[in-house]
C-alpha cells in the first residue's frame, strides 16, 4: 500500500525545518491517501517539497512524530537497527553505561521511545502509537547489540502507564516482555548502592539524568550538615553521605519512598549519618526556619510543578517559595543546589525565580555551576521537549554579611 501524503500549510513548519521532530495538527493543510493510526506517511511542505516521513495519529495533537527526513528511506530492521546501535555507542562514549537510558525517544531519533537500563534490566516506556507498533523489535535488536559486548540481560520490564498515552488513544499498561523475573533491582552510580524497583517506582523506577549533578555535589558535602528535599529515594542525600556528610536529612512526603531511602542507607552502611523523614517540604521549611536551624548544604530537587504550560503561574510562585525558604535555611556562605525538571520551566523563567527569591530572602547568590541533565538523556536542539532540567550550585551569602 502506497504512504499518505501529509501536506503543511504554508509558513508552517518551522520546528521541524529548524531540526524539530513534531508536526502539530494545526500546522496541516491536508491529508491524500488512506491511512490508519500509527502508519508511516510522507510529509511536503505546502510546495510538495518533500520533507521526511513518520508515524501520523489524529487522536494526539502531536499529529506527526518524524522517523527519517530522507522520503526514500524504508523504516524496517536494517533502518531500526542503525538507530539502535547509534544510540548504545553513544552511551558508551559519554557515561557510565552499567545503568544509564540508552533510547531518549526523539533526541534518539526513536520518537516516543524510551528505554533505561539497570544493571541486567531493561525498562521500556512507549508512548506513541506508530512507535509501539515496533516495540518488541527494537527490544530484540538492543539486546542483540548489547550481547556482543558481553551485556546480559535477564529480563524486560515495560513501564508504558503514563497518562500521556491516553492523549495518543492508547491504554495504560505495564507489565514484563518475555519472562517473568525480579523486579527489585541492586544498581551502583556513583559509589552508592540502590535498590531500584523497576514495577512500581516512579517513571522507570530510579531518576538517572540526575546522576553526575549528584557526584558533582559530592565533594561539597565533606563534614557538611545537609538537608535533602523532595529526596524520593534518597539519591542526593547518599551521595552526601557517601562524600563524608557528618550528617543529612532527607525528606519526602512519599512513606514507600522514605521507606525504600532508608533501606538504601542501609545498604551503604549509612544509617547512622544519613536519616529519613516523611513530610511535606512546603510545612516542614518554614518550621525550620522558625526553629532557627542552619544547614550547610540544602539541595531542592523537587517534582516537575508545571506539568503543562497553563501550570506555569502557579508552578514559579511554587519554585519561588522553596528556594527563598531554602536561602534562609543554608548557613553564610553555604550551598544550595536548586533545580526544575519541567520543560515548561524554562532556563530563563527558573533563573529569574530564583534570582526574586534571593532579593526576597536578602541573599546574595554566587554560581559554582550551572549544569543540566545527564549525557544518556542528550539535548536535541530545536527538540524544545528534551531539555527539560536545569540544575544550579550556588555559594549562598547574607547580604549584610559581606
Amino acid at each position: 500500500m502506497s504512504e499518505a501524503v501529509v501536506t503543511l500549510k504554508k509558513g508552517e513548519g518551522r520546528s521541524l525545518k529548524a531540526g524539530g521532530m513534531w508536526i502539530f495538527d494545526n500546522e496541516i493543510q491536508s491529508v491524500t491517501g488512506s491511512f490508519r493510526d500509527g502508519d508511516m506517511v510522507l510529509i511536503h511542505d505546502f510546495d510538495g517539497y518533500p520533507m521526511g516521513k513518520g508515524f501520523i495519529n489524529t487522536h494526539s495533537k502531536i499529529r506527526i512524530r518524524l522517523m527519517t527526513r530522507d522520503s526514500a528511506r524504508a523504516v524496517d530492521g536494517a533502518f531500526l537497527e542503525k538507530r539502535v546501535r547509534n544510540a548504545w555507542e553513544y552511551r558508551k562514549k559519554t557515561v557510565d553505561t552499567s545503568s544509564c537510558r540508552i533510547i531518549f525517544g526523539e533526541a534518539d531519533f526513536l520518537p516516543g521511545l524510551v528505554v533505561d537500563k539497570f544493571s541486567d534490566v531493561l525498562v521500556v516506556e512507549s508512548l506513541a502509537l506508530g512507535i509501539d507498533r515496533f516495540k518488541t523489535e527494537i527490544i530484540d535488536i538492543l539486546k542483540k547489540i548489547l550481547a556482543e559486548d558481553g551485556v546480559r540481560i535477564r529480563g524486560v520490564y515495560e513501564r508504558s502507564d503514563a497518562k500521556v498515552r491516553r492523549s495518543e488513544g492508547m491504554e495504560q499498561i505495564k507489565g514484563f516482555i518475555g519472562e517473568p523475573f525480579e523486579t527489585d533491582v541492586e544498581i551502583i552510580e556513583n559509589g552508592v548502592k540502590y535498590r531500584v524497583d523497576v514495577r512500581d517506582g516512579q517513571k522507570t523506577g530510579f531518576f538517572l539524568d540526575q546522576k553526575y549533578n549528584r557526584l558533582a555535589l559530592q565533594k561539597l558535602c565533606k563534614d557538611a550538615r545537609v538537608l535533602d528535599c523532595f529526596t524520593h529515594t534518597g539519591s542526593f542525600a547518599l551521595n552526601a553521605g557517601i562524600g563524608g556528610a557528618r550528617e543529612v536529612i532527607g525528606v519526602d512526603a512519599s512513606q514507600s519512598a522514605v521507606d525504600r531511602a532508608r533501606e538504601n542507607a542501609a545498604l551503604n552502611g549509612l544509617e547512622g549519618r544519613v536519616s529519613f523523614l516523611c513530610r511535606d517540604v512546603f510545612e516542614m521549611l518554614p518550621e525550620l526556619e522558625a526553629e532557627g536551624e542552619k544547614f550547610d548544604v540544602v539541595i531542592l530537587d523537587p517534582p516537575a510543578f508545571a506539568k503543562s504550560r497553563s501550570s506555569v503561574k502557579n508552578a514559579v510562585k511554587g519554585y519561588r517559595e522553596i528556594n527563598l525558604r531554602a536561602m534562609k535555611l543554608v548557613r553564610d556562605g553555604g550551598v544550595l543546589a536548586t533545580c526544575s525538571c519541567s520543560r515548561f520551566m524554562t532556563y530563563e523563567l527558573f533563573t529569574q525565580t530564583v534570582a526574586q527569591a534571593a532579593r526576597s530572602a536578602r541573599r546574595r547568590l554566587r554560581q559554582v555551576e550551572f549544569r543540566t541533565q545527564a549525557p544518556d538523556h542528550p539535548i536535541l536542539w530545536a527538540a524544545d521537549e528534551s531539555y527539560y532540567l536545569k540544575f544550579y550550585i550556588f555559594q549562598v551569602v547574607e547580604e549584610r554579611s559581606w
